[in-house]
């Protein structure tokens, strides 16, 4: 199913152009607009899903496969010396449009792309609330 008011979705199904790196039945793998670095691109699938929670798990399955193949292909082709592979769920994760999509950032050393979080603690009480709510 697609979305007809979805950038995304008129993007992947080839309505808006866009610089393709790769294409197939299910996804299309572009060169993001706003990259964070040389070579940061989008994998979108052809489908709407708004994200990671809606998704098909065989789609799913397939976005993982392709993103290591591009992220494969491309650090060979860029030059680059690790990637970030990012893919956020809803706006207090920094979800901004709202169909699933995968971003592969190529990494550069000293690039001051700026990609992390600050780290905390994990506490006894927090694991022990976690792991007993998934016992449920």
């Amino acid at each position: 199913m697609k979305d007809e008011n979805c950038i995304f979705c008129k993007i992947a199904n080839g309505e808006i152009p866009s610089a393709t790196l790769y294409e197939d039945e299910d996804f299309r793998v572009i060169l993001d607009l706003g990259p964070a670095t040389k070579g940061h691109a989008l994998i979108l699938p052809k489908e709407h899903y708004a994200n990671l929670y809606e998704i098909d798990e065989e789609v799913a399955a397939k976005a993982f496969k392709l993103a290591k193949k591009m992220v494969t292909e491309l650090t060979e082709v860029l030059g680059c010396d690790g990637y970030n592979v990012v893919q956020n769920n809803g706006a207090a994760a920094g979800q901004t449009v709202f169909h699933f999509h995968m971003h592969l950032i190529p990494r550069y050393k000293n690039d001051d792309a700026g990609f992390g979080w600050k780290t905390g603690k994990l506490t006894d009480v927090d694991r022990d609330d976690i792991l007993e709510r998934l016992k449920k």
